[in-house]
């Protein structure tokens, strides 16, 4: 099997940058970071898209807008990227800490 043709695995912390992910995919990919950011029981997370034009900036506020766990997103303060990045805030996990397993 072709390298090319394996998934990329990203591990999934509070800083996702999206420099590695070509640009056709990143709908997909943030919507699937999204969920497992979630899942893990993270509460705040940066996504670093760059400054550019503008595009794939647009394209994660999309994915953002639309996702019902992320309670509020905004731009980034300077010094972690300014505008080209964006901090999102999800809604705490009931499913429990990143260890996959609930703490009573």
């Amino acid at each position: 099997m072709d390298d090319v043709d394996e998934p990329l695995r990203i591990p999934i912390t509070d800083v996702f940058d999206l420099h590695t992910v070509q640009p056709k995919e990143v709908e997909a990919v943030v919507e699937a970071y999204l969920e497992e950011a979630g899942r893990l029981g993270l509460t705040t997370i940066r996504i670093v898209h760059g400054r550019g034009i503008g595009v794939q900036r647009a394209i994660v506020r999309a994915v953002l807008g639309r996702t019902p766990f992320v309670l509020a997103y905004q731009d980034a303060p300077p010094e972690l990227g300014g505008w080209g990045a964006t901090v999102v805030k999800l809604r705490p996990s009931s499913a429990g800490s990143p260890s996959g397993f609930c703490i009573p």
